[in-house]
């Protein structure tokens, strides 16, 4: 298994644009923050839940793939979130851990918090383990 994520800071991605932040990422556990600003808003001023579930796969994504074996990754195959609670600011962390790692499959479950601790959006992440491949 991978000792750590790898550094992808000098790229471009949506963790990037969305000000994800990767506080601990390991096989058992990932955890980031994501700030809640006017660039995460729907057009009424609250949190977009699109953006809410951005950060739940980033992190079970992050988490599956430290858990898979040399030479795999995992890629999201259906992701789902029941959004508990409307933000309009702040810091979100969302933490998971895994379900079930299995050899082709992985499942995480996912919460997000405010601030406060809240719970703002429970999600599921099922993600597909394939071999990494050097191009498409």
């Amino acid at each position: 298994m991978p000792a750590s994520f790898p550094d992808f800071s000098d790229r471009e991605t949506l963790g990037q644009t969305l000000g994800m932040e990767i506080l601990e990422a390991g096989p058992d556990r990932c955890v980031a923050t994501m700030p809640v600003e006017p660039r995460h808003h729907q057009p009424l001023g609250y949190l977009h839940g699109g953006a809410t579930v951005a950060l739940a796969e980033t992190v079970a994504s992050v988490g599956a793939f430290l858990a898979a074996d040399e030479g795999f990754t995992a890629f999201g195959q259906e992701i789902n979130a029941n959004h508990l609670r409307s933000v309009r600011d702040g810091v979100l962390t969302a933490v998971a851990t895994p379900i079930h790692v299995g050899r082709t499959s992985q499942v995480w479950g996912i919460e997000v918090r405010d601030e406060r601790e809240r719970l703002v959006c429970i999600s599921r992440c099922t993600l597909a383990v394939v071999p990494i491949r050097d191009s498409d």
